[in-house]
């Protein structure tokens, strides 16, 4: 059976990367949230000082710090899924703050660092037998993915699933909070000047407001067993 890339677009918060994970796992491909990378620049940013008493991005001086950027995943033994490590540091749980999800759209929106990461992420699925989410997987990273899928749901239920998964972790959270962020962060995501979101002309559309993850998960390996065909 021939590998495929599939890519896997969407708003944040409704579920890409824990139905790619489940995809990958049951195809046996490697899983990659290019989400977790562009939040793993952003703390680095929030750790250094790079956000400006206004709360916007110190773009300068992140440009400065690129080089000493190094974002890089390693297999957990326990599960085989891939943990997010910047530098040495496994910061899988650190990336996933409010206040970090706060502040990763204006640090995803530049420029520089999209090249970097989409670069980085490309040498990832040269091999193919991979599966990405993220905002612009199937319009910039990977165009010419094999399958591509658009998840979206509403702002409401993705903002309580949100505030469901921080109380289920026990880390504090407001229910309103996080819909304001879920909202802004939609706006910012399709309105950045460099490869906005949106849906790629060839990319099937998947709502999952009121789908339960196994009815989910059948539906995405229906779609990846006639793309392989």
């Amino acid at each position: 059976m021939k590998k495929i890339v599939i890519a896997i677009d969407g708003h944040s918060s409704c579920g890409k990367s824990t139905m790619a994970k489940q995809l990958a796992r049951e195809v046996g491909y490697i899983y990659v949230d290019s989400g977790a990378m562009y939040r793993a620049v952003t703390l680095y940013a929030q750790r250094h000082h790079l956000f400006l008493p206004d709360d916007s991005v110190d773009a300068e001086g992140l440009h400065r710090e690129m080089p000493n950027i190094r974002v890089n995943f390693r297999l957990d033994p326990a599960t085989n899924l891939p943990l997010t490590y910047l530098g040495e540091e496994c910061v899988e749980e650190a990336i996933r703050s409010i206040e970090v999800s706060r502040q990763v759209s204006p640090v995803a929106a530049l420029p520089f660092v999209r090249e970097a990461m989409t670069q980085l992420q490309q040498q990832m699925g040269e091999t193919k037998g991979i599966v990405m989410d993220g905002r612009d997987i199937g319009t910039a990273v990977f165009p010419d993915a094999e399958l591509k899928i658009f998840v979206t749901a509403s702002a409401e239920v993705r903002a309580r699933r949100r505030y469901d998964e921080l109380q289920a972790k026990g880390m504090p959270a407001s229910y309103d909070d996080i819909l304001r962020n879920v909202q802004e962060r939609d706006y910012i995501d399709t309105h950045r000047a460099l490869n906005p979101l949106r849906q790629a002309d060839d990319a099937l559309v998947l709502d999952n407001s009121h789908l339960t993850r196994e009815e989910q998960s059948q539906w995405l390996l229906e779609r990846f067993h006639e793309a392989v065909q």
